[in-house]
């Protein structure tokens, strides 16, 4: 037996697999002469096609200058959860945001069907239009024009969120342009000090 109760009350056998409609399963009539009655179908399983994914990425952008404009702890938070509400509308669910008075920290799945430079475009656009509305003095707020974005490993998702978490504390040491510069000599990406912090 083939196939035994693909659904409830179906029976099947190979190779006349579908004596019902499936959707999945499409007849082929082979090759006949004109005139003569067509024979029993052949009926073949069609695959149905999915593209699926599961990337993980850790992205850090900062305030246009390394401005201080979110030393507002309430108000930092608030913007974390807004992040990861536009994560969320693009379908690049967020695992945690964070980060400090200057920068942020986004830990987050990555649709198959958005690019990385798009997602970090509407982060941004969207963040600096609502930070805007908070208080007079934000009116000026800008993100950096660059960002960073690194792959993660599933196993290292616990690792990532721990770290995103104590931020705050992580910064009364290290600066964000030695953090930064830390994880591009981790993943072995080169870059210009002269660019890298526009």
């Amino acid at each position: 037996m083939f196939v035994s109760a693909i659904l409830k009350g179906w029976q099947s056998y190979s190779p006349g697999l579908a004596q019902q409609r499936l959707p999945w399963v499409q007849s082929k009539y082979p090759p006949t002469l004109k005139g003569l009655n067509l024979p029993r179908p052949l009926h073949t399983l069609v695959a149905m096609p999915q593209s699926l994914a599961n990337i993980l990425v850790h992205t850090i952008f900062s305030t246009k200058d390394r401005h201080p404009y979110l030393r507002d702890k309430p108000l930092r938070e608030e913007l974390h959860r807004y992040l990861g509400g536009i994560l969320t509308n693009i379908a690049c669910p967020p695992i945690i945001v964070g980060g400090a008075e200057d920068h942020v920290h986004l830990l987050n799945g990555l649709s198959r069907t958005c690019e990385p430079a798009a997602m970090v475009k509407e982060l941004k656009r969207g963040s600096s239009l609502w930070l805007k509305t908070k208080a007079p003095e934000m009116k000026d707020f800008a993100w950096q024009s660059g960002y960073g974005i690194f792959s993660i490993g599933f196993s290292q998702i616990e690792m990532t969120r721990k770290y995103i978490e104590r931020q705050e504390e992580h910064h009364r040491t290290v600066s964000f342009q030695d953090e930064l510069r830390e994880f591009l000599r981790r993943y072995e990406v080169q870059f210009d000090e002269r660019y890298v912090w526009d």
